[in-house]
């Protein structure tokens, strides 16, 4: 039997498409959810191990390794897509967003790789640990300050993680930018972002999905981080 690959936040939006592409590749799927809705249930029918998850919570790192321990002896490979676009104009309360970006961006990632490293030792073809980070990490941002540094937190424990758990388990970073916009998003504003990158596009969820494969079907790359952002950073 094929090793799990889990996807947090693998319910909604990269995580969704992700999740839905390793359901058509027969491959079994492991992912966290914060909130319920009709996706998680469609998800459950289709096979795919779906546990409800507040990051929030003390005890929810706990409770999740062990409810993963009990499902599968093995992990292929943990990709770390939860997150929170939270910013500082929208929460006067600086010391609660910095403490929050951080927990969910880099404290429960970092958790997680130490909690489940021996499943994913324990994969035969191998495993990977892929770290979802962002365009912002390398850049900052002055909107979403805590946000993009604990982005940058989670892309700087790919390289330690790399080190640490070499030669058997691939570490890596993704760092998007735009990716697809989200529904509420008005015209001036999708107009507007899409001058900020050299392709110009909205260019779709499989271009991550194709980098992630990327990592999975390599035998070499590990510590690294690859860029998904249509040259924004040449603007």
């Amino acid at each position: 039997m094929k090793a799990p690959i889990l996807i947090t936040g693998g319910a909604q939006r990269i995580g969704l498409a992700l999740t839905k592409y390793f359901i058509d590749q027969d491959a079994p799927v492991i992912i966290t959810y914060r909130t319920k809705h009709d996706e998680v249930a469609t998800l459950e029918e289709q096979g795919v191990k779906c546990i409800q998850v507040d990051f929030d919570d003390p005890q929810a790192i706990e409770s999740l390794v062990a409810q993963i321990k009990e499902h599968t002896p093995q992990l292929r490979a943990v990709v770390h897509n939860a997150s929170s676009w939270d910013c500082e104009k929208l929460n006067p309360d600086h010391n609660a967003l910095f403490d929050n970006m951080m927990r969910i961006h880099a404290k429960t990632p970092y958790l997680l790789n130490m909690a489940l490293a021996s499943l994913l030792q324990a994969s035969e073809d191998g495993a990977d640990i892929v770290h979802i980070t962002d365009y912002v990490a390398e850049k900052g941002s002055p909107k979403h300050i805590a946000y993009a540094a604990s982005k940058a937190a989670l892309d700087n424990l790919s390289r330690s993680f790399a080190a640490k758990y070499a030669p058997h388990i691939k570490v890596n970073s993704i760092a998007p930018s735009l990716i697809i916009f989200n529904d509420h998003d008005d015209a001036a504003y999708r107009e507007k972002t899409l001058k900020k990158s050299l392709m110009g596009i909205e260019p779709g969820c499989q271009e991550v999905i194709s980098a992630i494969e990327l990592l999975l079907n390599s035998s070499y790359i590990t510590g690294r981080t690859l860029a998904v952002d249509g040259g924004r950073h040449l603007k």
